[in-house]
């Protein structure tokens, strides 16, 4: 088993739905912070935190009887916080239809017993896609940077 990746299938109930039938964006988010929790404590071997969640953007609605697949990887990791990756992708059971709804990136930062931030171990790239992916998560680390920068400034100009 590679503890780098995680999938996890969950079927949508009527619990999970809005007033249109469709599943609730703050029920995904739920299911989306548990599976980067569940990929990075596996990756870690550590409890994590979440720090951030970058690009959430719901491309496609999810219906409720649909089953969604949950594809997580560790992209990036640091020193004590590891970025995850996820690709939703939900599927019409009875058409046998697959789409893809949303991807999303969360920053998860492993913990101790005091919940100080701690050492994670280091990210293994091997394949062409993992290379890719640590680049994007780099870029992406890069811009939260530059942001919160920029934010700081605003902030102290305004005052």
């Amino acid at each position: 088993m590679d503890s780098r990746q995680l999938e996890m299938t969950v079927l949508m109930t009527p619990d999970m739905a809005n007033f249109s039938g469709k599943v609730h964006g703050g029920a995904l988010l739920n299911l989306l912070d548990r599976v980067a929790f569940s990929c990075a404590s596996r990756f870690s071997g550590r409890y994590v935190v979440t720090l951030s969640v970058d690009q959430v953007t719901f491309k496609q609605a999810i219906n409720v009887g649909e089953l969604v697949t949950f594809r997580a990887s560790v992209n990036h990791a640091g020193r004590t916080s590891m970025e995850i990756g996820i690709r939703v992708e939900a599927e019409d059971i009875r058409k046998g239809l697959r789409r893809h709804t949303n991807s999303c990136y969360f920053t998860m930062v492993g913990v101790d017993d005091q919940g100080k931030p701690a050492e994670i171990p280091a990210l293994k790239v091997e394949l062409p896609l993992e290379e890719k992916r640590q680049r994007a998560a780099l870029a992406r680390k890069a811009l939260r940077l530059r942001f919160e920068q920029e934010m700081q400034q605003a902030s102290a100009e305004s005052t």
